[in-house]
């Protein structure tokens, strides 16, 4: 598999489980609509059946998702929350995301 195919399945499951856990987030705190839950649910769900596509083992993709969501968590709540990333959130997002690619992508024998 190459690495393109494999950062697009890094973004899906991001989005299904940022967006999922956003939505359930909404249904609980924000007194959303069940059918919010619903939906946050079955994208939870998703992002649990998106991960098998990785070509590595369990623990090394897990590990990588990580730092993945880590800037992907940043840049929903700059995006979604409007609330805008410091100098410390883009600096620990370029260690988290740089450490998912080394974890994920590092050739090995």
């Amino acid at each position: 598999m190459d690495i393109t195919k494999s950062i697009l399945f890094f973004i899906i499951a991001g989005l299904c489980e940022i967006g999922g856990g956003y939505l359930i987030w909404v249904w609980l705190r924000e007194g959303g609509s069940f059918w919010i839950a619903i939906l946050g649910g079955i994208l939870l769900i998703s992002y649990g059946l998106v991960a098998t596509f990785q070509p590595a083992n369990f623990g090394r993709v897990y590990a990588a998702y990580g730092g993945v969501f880590i800037v992907m968590a940043i840049i929903w709540g700059w995006q979604v929350d409007k609330i805008t990333p410091d100098r410390f959130d883009i600096i620990g997002g370029i260690i988290a995301v740089t450490g998912a690619m080394i974890i994920m992508f590092w050739p090995r024998n």
